[in-house]
């Protein structure tokens, strides 16, 4: 999608070479495998080799001047953080999260248990709501969100796919409430 955009003839043929390069990657025609673990060469222009904090560089290389552009709705629409765990992703949008300085709104989760129609269970003591709320793994929500207008979020539910809200849609938080979330779609056919 990059490549239809470029507006340069450099970066144009920058954006080819990593495209042709994922692929490679995605097609499993790259790398050498040693001791039966298939291991990639990234190149080094890709990498960041050398800081302090590696959360604060790899918000900085992605979102330049964030604090600043944290209110355009445009700014984050080209631009995204892949991670490999949710810790990390944690550690991203906490750290961009920092950055913003509109006033931030904490939502909780629902934390109830339902009961069990039999008088026992052997989980019933142990699927407290304390318990409950220290997991954090990829389809249940965290215990805890909390957001600022102007900080880029994703659907992880299908939420309504006729109105292009469903699992993966990026959007941007424009207004909190109590009970409500008021976000702009990002990326698909219904931007805006």
């Amino acid at each position: 999608m990059r490549l239809q955009n470029s507006d340069t003839v450099s970066d144009l043929k920058e954006l080819k070479e990593f495209s042709n390069w994922i692929l490679t990657v995605g097609d499993g025609s790259t790398g050498n495998s040693f001791d039966g673990i298939d291991k990639v060469l990234i190149p080094k222009n890709l990498l960041i080799s050398e800081c302090i904090d590696p959360i604060a560089t790899i918000v900085e290389s992605t979102y330049p001047d964030f604090s600043t552009t944290c209110n355009d709705v445009g700014y984050p629409q080209q631009r995204a953080n892949l991670a490999l765990t949710l810790d990390i992703v944690e550690s991203i949008n906490q750290y961009r999260i920092s950055l913003n300085h509109n006033p931030e709104k904490s939502y909780l989760s629902s934390d109830k248990i339902c009961k069990p129609d039999h008088t026992y269970s052997a989980l019933e003591h142990v699927d407290t709501p304390d318990f409950l709320s220290t997991i954090k793994c990829s389809g249940v929500s965290n215990l805890s969100i909390t957001l600022k207008v102007g900080v880029p979020v994703m659907l992880v539910r299908n939420f309504d796919q006729t109105a292009g809200l469903c699992n993966g849609t990026r959007l941007i938080v424009t207004k909190l409430g109590n009970q409500i979330i008021v976000a702009k779609v990002l990326s698909g056919h219904m931007v805006g």
